[in-house]
């Protein structure tokens, strides 16, 4: 009797739990196609046909085109964590952390995880001249992107890692600066080389604020498919 009461309950669950899984592998989706063809043109339609449903299915899931695009940016926020900020803080604090940080965002839009290249990037400017809740929530996300540079380079300068005159912030902006003239030149030249030619810039902006403190970095993990810049292990300093 006991075990007759718990299934309707077992049965809610299991529904919730098989439609949150479904959420997740459609926006996942939504993320690529975002990716390559823009939010704009990211609609319940479009997305319906690519993944084979229904749009009365989609419409479960999303109530609207703003509602689609809205999940679609936290979806793809989401996996930016997953894939750069959260591993990177096993790194040692300081300038280990930092460089942790932004070898997984360059590895992150080299490996191609999403078909466009770097979301953000292509949304940013997609929307940058626009006004409505999904702008405002890409520039927000944006905002907390360059917090973690920011922090990440004091928490360097604390650590005596880097000279105390820098301006972090100044420094922040020049580093996301770097990656996205990278992704640009992948994107619209089919430059091969922007990534690795992107980590030597970055590389070399660190060695010039750095101080005799800083440690030395161990070579990053070289991807068959992702041409990297040859760091020499136990011997690189910043």
């Amino acid at each position: 009797m006991r075990h007759a009461l718990r299934s309707p309950r077992k049965t809610v669950e299991h529904r919730r739990a098989r439609g949150l899984r479904t959420r997740t592998a459609i926006l996942r989706r939504a993320v690529d196609l975002a990716s390559a063809e823009g939010l704009e043109g990211l609609t319940v339609g479009r997305l319906a046909d690519d993944l084979g449903m229904s749009k009365s299915g989609l419409f479960a899931h999303f109530g609207s085109k703003e509602e689609l695009q809205l999940a679609t940016v936290e979806m793809a926020r989401q996996i930016f964590i997953d894939q750069i900020t959260r591993p990177a803080l096993s790194a040692a604090k300081g300038m280990p952390r930092l460089w942790s940080i932004i070898d997984r965002w360059l590895t992150y839009i080299e490996r191609g995880i999403f078909k466009g290249g770097c979301f953000f990037t292509a949304a940013s400017f997609e929307f940058d001249g626009r006004r409505g809740p999904v702008r405002d929530r890409i520039a927000e996300i944006m905002r907390e992107w360059i917090g973690v540079l920011v922090r990440a380079l004091e928490q360097a300068k604390k650590e005596g890692h880097i000279v105390p005159k820098i301006d972090v912030t100044h420094l922040a902006f020049e580093i996301q600066s770097i990656a996205i003239g990278g992704h640009w030149a992948s994107q619209l030249l089919d430059d091969r080389e922007s990534y690795a030619r992107s980590r030597a810039v970055m590389l070399e902006k660190l060695r010039s604020v750095a101080t005799p403190k800083c440690p030395s970095l161990s070579s990053p993990t070289i991807s068959p498919c992702c041409p990297r810049i040859a760091l020499e292990k136990g011997t690189t300093k910043f």
